[in-house]
C-alpha cells in the first residue's frame, strides 16, 4: 500500500451507515436536532427517479438518541409524508427546516415548483414557476400547520429566474433571529447550468431571515456567483459571525462571513475546500471547542460555538467518499484539516448535525454503485475526527509552488 493509500485508509470511519430513507428514491436530506428533547428531525424528497423533475413530496422521521456501550445510535420512527407541504399541480423540494426555540416552533420551509419545469425550462420572464413556501409545527412535526406561501410578500422573488432554499438546515442565532440559506439568478441571461439557469444570471447565496417567525426578509445576494449553501453562527471574542459555504463550480467552495447577522456577507479568499466536478451541496454546523475536560462526567458544555464541520463528497471528480473537514479558526479559510471520511463510495448531498457532549450525526445520499439508492445514516464522534484535525489541507499558494517546481525539474 502506497503513502496516499494508507493515508486515506487511516483517515476512514470502517462502520457502516444506517438506512434512513430507502427502498425507493429518495433525494436532498434535511436534518435537525431539538436539543430540549434530544430529538434528531429527518427529512427527504420522495421521487419516483432521481431525476429533478420527478419530485413527488415530502416526507420525514423522528429519531431519538440512544446509548450504547459507550457510542450513541439513533432509533427511527417509521416514515410518514408532510402532506401539508404542498400546493396542488407543484413538486415541493429542498426541505429546510430550523427551529424557533423561543416559541418551540418548527418551521419548515422548501420551494414549490409548477408540474415538472427545472431551472432549465424557465425560459420566459414572467412564468416564475417557483414558490417559496413553509409549514409549522408546535410538536416537532407531529402535526401540521397549513402551507404559508411567502412568494408574493416578498418583491425581489419577481426579478429571480430561478431559486430554492438549502437544501439542509436552517439556524437560530444566539440572540434569536431565524436564518434560511437560499440561492437566487436575476433574469436576463441565456446560458443555463447550476449556477445559470435559463434565462438567468449566475446564481448568488444569501439569506433568508426573520426576528419574529412573522416578518421574513431577504439579505443581499453575494457578489461571488454561488449555488447551494449553508449557514452557521460561530463565535470569535464574544463577537456573533455568521459564515456561509456554498456550492461552485469548481475549482474551490465558496466561503463567506457576515457581521451583520446575514443581511450581507463578505467573501473569503484563498480558501482550501476543493469542489467536486460540476459541484456538489455540502454541510456546515458550528460546535463548541472540544477539550478533554468538555468530555468529561458532570462537565458542562460550553455554550457558544467556536469551530465549524463541514461535510462534502471528498473526490474532485466524482460523489464519493464523503468527508468531514474541521475547522478550528472559522475566519480564515486555510485552516480546514485533512478530511475523515465518513462514508466510503458513492456518495452526494449530506446534512450535518451537532448533537451533544463531542457527537455528530450525518445525513448522506449512498449506494453500492450510485449515490442516490438510499439516505443513510453515521453517528461519529470528535475524538473521531481530532486524530487527523492537526493536518491541515495544503493552501492554493503551496500547491501552486509545488506545481511550479516540479514543472521546472521536468523542463530541466
Amino acid at each position: 500500500m502506497d503513502n496516499s493509500k494508507a493515508d486515506l485508509a487511516s483517515r476512514t470511519l470502517q462502520n457502516e451507515l444506517s438506512g434512513v430513507f430507502k427502498s425507493t428514491v429518495f433525494r436532498i436530506p434535511s436534518l435537525l436536532y431539538e436539543r430540549e428533547s434530544k430529538t434528531l428531525l429527518a427529512f427527504a424528497e420522495e421521487r419516483k427517479t432521481a431525476s429533478d423533475a420527478s419530485a413527488e413530496k415530502l416526507v420525514m422521521r423522528r429519531g431519538m438518541l440512544k446509548d450504547c456501550d459507550g457510542k450513541k445510535n439513533v432509533e427511527w420512527t417509521p416514515s410518514k409524508p408532510v402532506n401539508e407541504a404542498k400546493i396542488d399541480g407543484c413538486r415541493p423540494m429542498n426541505p429546510c427546516p430550523v427551529y424557533d426555540k423561543n416559541s418551540k416552533t418548527l418551521f419548515l420551509f422548501f420551494v414549490c415548483i409548477e408540474g415538472t419545469f427545472t431551472d432549465h425550462d424557465q425560459k420566459d420572464d414572467a412564468l416564475h414557476s417557483t414558490r417559496l413556501c413553509f409549514v409549522t409545527s408546535d410538536d416537532l412535526g407531529e402535526t401540521w400547520s397549513s402551507l404559508t406561501n411567502l412568494t408574493d410578500t416578498l418583491p425581489e422573488i419577481k426579478q429571480w429566474a430561478a431559486f430554492a432554499v438549502g437544501p439542509g438546515h436552517g439556524l437560530q442565532t444566539e440572540k434569536g433571529r431565524l436564518i434560511v440559506p437560499l440561492y437566487a439568478s436575476n433574469l436576463t441571461s441565456s446560458s443555463h447550468s447550476c449556477f445559470k439557469p435559463a434565462s438567468g444570471q449566475a446564481a448568488h447565496a444569501r439569506c433568508l431571515y426573520s426576528d419574529d417567525g412573522k416578518q421574513w426578509k431577504l439579505g443581499t445576494g453575494f457578489e461571488t456567483p454561488s449555488g447551494e449553501c449553508e449557514m452557521a453562527e460561530f463565535f470569535d471574542g464574544g463577537q456573533s459571525v455568521i459564515y456561509c459555504n456554498a456550492r461552485n463550480k469548481g475549482p474551490y467552495r465558496v466561503e463567506a462571513l457576515s457581521a451583520d447577522n446575514g443581511e450581507s456577507f463578505e467573501i473569503l479568499s484563498g480558501g482550501t475546500l476543493v469542489e467536486t466536478y460540476h459541484g456538489c451541496q455540502g454541510s456546515v454546523v458550528a460546535f463548541p471547542a472540544q477539550t478533554k475536560e468538555s468530555h468529561s462526567e458532570g462537565h458542562s458544555e460550553q455554550k457558544q460555538n467556536q469551530w465549524l464541520l463541514f461535510s462534502h463528497p471528498t473526490n474532485k471528480t466524482k460523489r464519493r467518499d464523503l468527508g468531514v473537514y474541521l475547522n478550528k479558526s472559522p475566519r480564515d479559510p486555510t485552516a480546514w484539516s485533512k478530511p475523515l471520511i465518513i462514508n466510503k463510495g458513492p456518495s452526494g448531498y449530506s446534512d450535518l448535525a451537532y448533537v451533544e457532549d463531542g457527537w455528530f450525526v450525518c445525513l448522506v445520499e449512498c449506494g453500492k454503485v450510485s449515490e442516490v439508492e438510499q439516505i443513510g445514516c453515521k453517528v461519529f464522534h470528535y475524538s473521531q475526527i481530532n486524530k487527523h484535525s492537526d493536518t491541515v489541507v495544503k493552501s492554493r499558494f503551496h500547491r501552486t509552488i509545488k506545481q511550479w517546481r516540479a514543472k521546472c525539474l521536468k523542463a530541466e
